[in-house]
Formats: C-alpha cells, structure tokens, sequence
C-alpha cells in the first residue's frame, strides 16, 4: 500500500487507537469517577476516581515518554546524517542545535541541509514551525512514533 506524500500541512502523526479509542475512553471513565464521588461520596468511590485518574495519566506519560525516546533517537540520526553532508565548519557547530531544531531539520533533503542549518545557527530560523515551513523538498517520516 503506498503512504500519502507527506508535507507541512499533514506530517502531524495521528495514531487512532490512542487518540480515537484510549484518551476518550480514559477521560470519559475518569470523568464517570467524579460523578460517582459527587453522588456517592466514599472511600470506595473516592479510590476509583484515583486510579481513573492514574489511567489517564499513565496513558499520557507512556505518550511523552515514547515521543521523548523518539527524539533522542532523531537527534543522534540527524547528528551522524549531519556529519556526512555538512561542510567542516558547520559539522564543527553541530552540537549548536538543540534537539528541536534537530527533530524540525530531519524532514528536509541533504541537498538543502546546509543552507538550512547556515540560517538556523545564524538565529534566522528559530522555532520547528519556522524550520519546517522553509523547506521545499519534504522528506517524509512514516515510522514515527
């Protein structure tokens, strides 16, 4: 099956079993918890809207913490990627950028790389959003997490 060309405007990764089915099915029992505390006010009752709560944020951590593995994974890519394509001075500045911009820069083609990452040590591109908009020749990423 072949994946849909990837740009700015869509490469946001939408993962439906966590977004469709467990963060609304986690919120909606933790929010059926509170009602059950309001109407029936006990140990019991009080100890389930905990642990409903606890689901609701194990879910989130388990979220961020597989996105922060993700980024360290994408910096350390982008660094050896860096190395092989960049002119010595600017593999010599490297370590400059800060894992953002390194996660950004990973969507853009080597032939524009250099000219990319001249702009964002020079403070010209600051945020992702910044860096992602300026590229022309999209790289697509479907193995994200």
């Amino acid at each position: 099956m072949a994946q849909r060309t990837q740009s700015y405007k869509n490469h946001a990764r939408f993962f439906p079993v966590f977004h469709l089915f467990i963060t609304p099915v986690l919120a909606i029992n933790f929010i059926n918890s509170i009602r059950h505390v309001w109407h029936r006010p006990a140990r019991d009752t009080a100890w389930e809207m905990v642990v409903a709560l606890a689901l609701v944020m194990l879910a989130f951590a388990a979220r961020i913490m597989a996105l922060a593995v993700q980024d360290r994974v994408i910096r350390l890519e982008m660094q050896l990627r860096l190395r092989s394509i960049l002119a010595a001075d600017l593999v010599a500045r490297v370590q400059e950028l800060t894992p953002k911009q390194l996660v950004a820069l990973r969507f853009a083609s080597d032939a524009e790389m250099p000219s990319l990452v001249a702009e964002v040590l020079a403070g010209k591109l600051a945020t992702q959003k910044a860096i992602k908009q300026r590229i022309q020749d999209w790289q697509a990423d479907h193995l994200r997490a």
